[in-house]
């Protein structure tokens, strides 16, 4: 196989068959509050992070296939801590993510603090915001007209992406609720595999989830789930 390309998280290879091979890595991201799953820092590692990025991301991604949710996952190898999956097309040059909130939190606070008495107040309905995948440029905001006026998707796709999203969110926040635990946000990234699918990762790296003691860690997160 060959490597091409080496992310945040993720280690990139490309296979003869034309599928990609997802490697989950132990490095973390942050920055100045410390570690921040949405930072586009690498700051360290944590080991066996990767082994249970891989663990939760195929979890879900279980979950929302026997949901009737399309994900680009086509076989899991659980030793290697891989994903074989197939490749997509991304919107724009370097994808989208969409972004569900129910809480006031993380950037969503800082950028709207002014009409937010304190951080974690409760939305008085969730939210699903759009944001370019560009760390040099912090990853910016960008609305429906905006896509359709640079040609990146029909308004009719955004919208169809958006409800997408809230199924899928759905689905997990459920799971998530059977087991005592509230979903605060969560990053969703689709691409395009004749019709749209699910892609990338779906863990402690793209979720802030809360126990009876507050938001949980990547560790809490995954013990809570997969009881280890």
């Amino acid at each position: 196989m060959k490597k091409i390309a080496s992310g945040k998280t993720k280690d990139v290879y490309q296979k003869e068959n034309g599928n990609l091979v997802l490697f989950f890595k132990d490095d973390v991201t942050g920055d100045e509050t410390g570690v921040n799953p949405g930072a586009n820092s690498v700051t360290g590692k944590i080991a066996g992070k990767g082994k249970m990025s891989y663990e939760l991301t195929r979890y879900f991604f279980d979950l929302l296939k026997r949901k009737g949710v399309r994900t680009h996952l086509v076989a899991a190898d659980d030793s290697k801590q891989t994903m074989e999956v197939e490749k997509a097309e991304l919107f724009g040059s370097k994808g989208l993510e969409f972004v569900w909130r129910s809480v006031a939190c993380g950037s969503f606070y800082r950028r709207y603090k002014t009409l937010i008495p304190e951080e974690f107040q409760e939305l008085k309905e969730p939210v699903v915001e759009i944001t370019l995948k560009d760390d040099e440029g912090g990853d910016p905001l960008i609305n429906n007209n905006s896509l359709s006026a640079l040609g990146v998707l029909k308004g009719s796709e955004v919208e169809e992406l958006v409800e997408l999203t809230k199924t899928a969110v759905g689905y997990i926040s459920e799971d998530l609720k059977e087991k005592g635990l509230r979903l605060l946000d969560i990053k969703v990234e689709f691409g395009n595999i004749n019709g749209f699918a699910v892609i990338d990762e779906v863990s402690g790296d793209s979720m802030r989830v809360a126990g009876s003691e507050g938001v949980l860690s990547h560790e809490q997160l995954y013990q809570s789930i997969m009881g280890a």
